[in-house]
């Protein structure tokens, strides 16, 4: 039987999209208290299915599917801009295919303005009502308003017109920053892409005796197993560790190990395979907010991810992609590695700032370890003890040194010059992720 807090979430599916959702009227309808159905409003939220705008509400919003472009809904734009609705909520839910600056003649901005797009624009009613008339939504800069008639028309198309403080060039630049931040989110992994769901993998109640164990790695062949309890919430894990030498009528529960780490969907892939190195760990369970088993993750999985995304380009640049892309390994010595100090590697003052000289340590540390064949690093500890200022397009060299390697740990000295000047050193120690 689905919990009081899954029940909420059902109900909230089940709306129309556009539906407007308060806490009083959920807890009113499925008879439950307003703090249970605030908190599935919220997970509700987290999960994408409603959105809560100032001044409006939380309305029901359609779910976005993954897809070669991440859009933004008129609600989250409304968001970015700290704007307000002045009419045409019912359309908040709907999705902009690209955004129109009105700084131009009326004619020649309607050839341009298309159903699914945004007008930004100031102060121009003809403008409104013509954008809206075209199947468009309306956001209007510079804190004006607009009048009654456009309103209710938008009302009518279902077409939200806004109004934002911001000027028409700093809203385009902030909307524009969100859909670059969305693409970068975009190239991330998380385990929800790349877990195997549990009705195709196997596990164990807490109240099956150890022989289970045995029939299900004869089965299957896998030594570890997730341990649920009668409502399939993960409450341990058992490996073959725990069994050797014991009773096979023991119940698991006395048997396997408690409180384990677990993932859910949203997790990175990052974060769980730094937590396998760090703790040991070969499978993952992975869980929904309740910590009802959903799937497992192995360690075989995450390192077929990351070996697929090295292989796949960026769509977005964060500043690690900036600091690969610029690090070069030099013509004579491919161990010996060089990059340019660009514009957006240096802070305020203009030269290189802290952060990125320590991803220019780590990349050039992790490419000498892959080039002998030693794995992908997780860094445990990066201590640099000696930095002097670097200017703005500096032609750096790195040269990194392995002090140690072995089978999972190495320590690395990194020395970082401009011309024949050192200008930074550090020391680098590191769990490896190897096949």
């Amino acid at each position: 039987m689905a919990t009081k807090h899954e029940q909420i979430l059902q109900h909230i599916l089940s709306l129309e999209i556009g539906h407007k959702i308060s806490v009083r009227q959920v807890a009113k309808t499925l008879d439950v208290s307003e703090g249970t159905a605030y908190r599935a409003i919220k997970e509700a939220e987290n999960q994408g299915i409603v959105s809560t705008i100032e001044r409006v509400g939380t309305i029901r919003i359609e779910r976005k599917k993954k897809e070669n472009f991440e859009r933004l809904t008129f609600a989250e734009v409304i968001k970015i801009v700290d704007g307000q609705v002045l009419g045409g909520r019912k359309g908040l839910h709907k999705s902009l295919n690209k955004f129109v600056i009105g700084a131009m003649q009326l004619d020649a901005m309607m050839r341009y303005t298309e159903a699914g797009s945004l007008l930004i624009v100031g102060n121009r009613v003809k403008a409104h009502e013509l954008a809206l008339n075209e199947g468009a939504a309306v956001l209007i800069t510079g804190g004006f308003d607009t009048n009654g008639e456009i309103k209710q028309l938008a009302d009518e198309k279902e077409l939200p017109i806004m109004s934002t403080s911001y000027d028409t060039f700093t809203v385009a630049a902030m909307i524009n920053r969100a859909i670059y931040d969305q693409l970068i989110k975009k190239e991330i992994v998380f385990i929800g892409d790349i877990y195997t769901p549990y009705d195709e993998s196997l596990f164990l109640y807490t109240k099956d005796k150890l022989e289970r164990w045995y029939e299900l790695n004869k089965q299957s062949t896998h030594t570890r197993y997730p341990v649920v309890d009668a409502k399939e919430r993960v409450v341990g894990m058992i490996t073959s560790k725990d069994v050797i030498g014991k009773d096979m009528t023991m119940p698991v529960e006395k048997i396997m190990t408690k409180h384990p780490i677990a993932a859910q969907e949203k997790t990175s892939l990052a974060y769980v395979a730094h937590m396998m190195v760090w703790e040991g760990i070969e499978v993952v369970p992975v869980v929904d907010h309740s910590n009802k088993l959903k799937g497992v993750v192995s360690r075989q999985d995450v390192l077929k991810a990351l070996q697929q995304i090295q292989r796949q380009p960026q769509t977005g640049e964060t500043i690690d992609d900036i600091v690969s892309s610029n690090l070069l390994p030099s013509e004579e010595d491919d161990t010996i590695f060089h990059a340019q100090v660009t514009p957006q590697m240096t802070n305020q003052l203009g030269t290189l700032s802290n952060g990125v000289f320590t991803a220019l340590i780590t990349e050039a540390s992790s490419r000498i370890l892959r080039h002998y064949k030693k794995g992908d690093l997780v860094v445990e500890n990066l201590t640099v003890y000696y930095l002097k200022p670097v200017q703005i397009d500096s032609q750096l060299t790195i040269r990194p040194n392995i002090l140690e390697a072995g089978r999972i740990y190495a320590k690395m000295d990194v020395e970082v010059y401009n011309g024949k000047k050192m200008v930074g050193k550090g020391l680098l120690m590191a769990q490896l992720i190897d096949k």
